[in-house]
C-alpha cells in the first residue's frame, strides 16, 4: 500500500485543506480516508474498522465494513478481542465472567464482594476484570492500585489496555454512525451504546457473560442490588441456571429504576449525529452543548446549554 507524507503542512494548498475539512469532516482527531487505485474514495474514515477488526478489515472499504458488521454477533470477544489473553482463556474454560468499570472504589468493593459471595453460594466458577473508564486516568490508576492491593479482582494494570478497550467501543459507535446505522435495532449496537452511556454516569457498571455469551449488562444501580438480593432469586438457579436467573431478577429491577443514558461527543470528532435514539427507551434523546473541565481529578465543572 503506497504511503505518502507531506514534508511540511504549509505545502498543502489552502483549497485542499478546506476540502479535507468540509468533504472529509476532518477536525483534529486523526482520520484515515481510503482511496482505491483509481483515486476513488472507498471509505471516508477506515480508522474505526481498523481499531475493531485490525487487518481483517482489509481492503478497508465501506462495503467491507458493512459485511464485517453483518457477520458480527453480540459476544464477549467483540468487547475484548486482542487486548489480553486472560479473558479468552476464561472463555475456553467455560467460566462466568464479569467485566466491570467505573471510578468509585467503594462501589467496586461492594460489587466484587457481592459477586464472589453469590458465585460461591451458586457454586459456579466466576472471574472478574476491571476495565476502568475512558477518562480520568489518574483516578483509574488509583482504583487499579486499590484493586490489586486488596485482591478484589483481576484488572488491566497497563493503562494502554484500558485505553484500547474504550477506543474500540467508541469506534464501534462511530463506525455505525458513519454507516448511517447507529439507531438500527441490532442487539450489538444497542448494548454497545448502553456501555458507552454507563461510562458517562457516576458509579459503576458491569457486564455478565457465560463463557462467550453476553447475558446482561447494566449500570451499578441495578447490577449491585441484583447480586445483593441473591436470596430472592437463588431458587431459580437450579432450573434456569445462574445466568438466566440473574438476568430475570436484574430486568425486574431495571424496569423499576429506568436508568438514563448519556453520550458525550468531543467537538474534535468530525461526524456527530444530528439525533440519536436512547438504547433503553428508543426515544429521541435531547441534544446539549457542554463545556467540560479538562483536569483529571475527582470533581469536574460542567456548563451545559440546550
Amino acid at each position: 500500500m503506497p504511503w505518502y507524507s507531506v514534508y511540511h503542512p504549509n505545502l498543502i494548498d489552502k483549497a485542499a485543506i478546506q476540502f479535507i475539512k468540509d468533504a472529509w469532516r476532518f477536525r483534529s482527531k486523526p482520520i484515515l480516508v481510503v482511496l482505491d487505485p483509481q483515486g476513488k474514495v472507498v471509505s471516508p474514515n477506515a480508522i474505526y474498522m481498523m481499531w475493531i477488526w485490525g487487518s481483517n478489515a482489509f481492503p478497508f472499504s465501506t462495503p467491507r465494513e458493512e459485511n464485517l458488521w453483518r457477520e458480527e454477533t453480540w459476544r464477549l470477544e467483540l468487547l475484548v478481542d486482542g487486548i489480553d489473553q486472560t479473558i479468552p482463556n476464561w472463555i475456553r474454560e467455560g467460566k462466568y465472567i464479569f467485566l466491570y468499570g467505573g471510578d468509585d472504589i467503594e462501589w467496586i468493593r461492594k460489587f466484587t464482594t457481592a459477586a464472589r459471595q453469590a458465585a460461591m453460594a451458586a457454586k459456579i466458577p466466576l472471574e472478574m476484570v476491571y476495565v476502568g473508564k475512558s477518562n480520568k486516568r489518574e483516578q483509574v490508576r488509583r482504583v487499579m492500585a486499590a484493586i490489586t492491593a486488596e485482591k478484589l479482582s483481576y484488572c488491566w494494570e497497563d493503562l494502554g489496555m484500558v485505553w484500547f478497550f474504550w477506543t474500540r467501543l467508541e469506534s464501534m459507535l462511530f463506525s455505525k454512525i458513519q454507516l448511517g446505522k447507529a439507531d438500527d435495532h441490532d442487539i450489538a449496537m444497542q448494548e454497545i451504546k448502553k456501555l458507552l452511556s454507563y461510562d458517562n454516569v457516576s458509579g459503576g457498571w458491569a457486564v455478565l457473560a457465560n463463557s462467550s455469551k453476553v447475558v446482561v449488562n447494566g449500570p451499578g444501580s441495578t447490577m449491585l442490588p441484583t447480586l445483593v438480593e441473591y436470596d430472592l432469586w437463588k431458587e431459580h438457579v437450579p432450573v434456569k441456571g445462574y445466568d438466566l436467573a440473574f438476568k430475570d431478577h436484574h430486568d425486574k429491577l431495571h424496569g423499576i429504576a429506568h436508568p438514563c443514558c448519556r453520550f458525550e461527543f468531543p467537538s474534535t470528532v468530525g461526524r456527530i449525529p444530528d439525533r440519536m435514539k436512547c438504547p433503553e427507551c428508543q426515544r429521541i434523546m435531547e441534544k446539549l452543548t457542554t463545556f467540560f473541565c479538562c483536569h483529571d481529578d475527582a470533581h469536574h465543572g460542567t456548563i451545559a446549554s440546550i
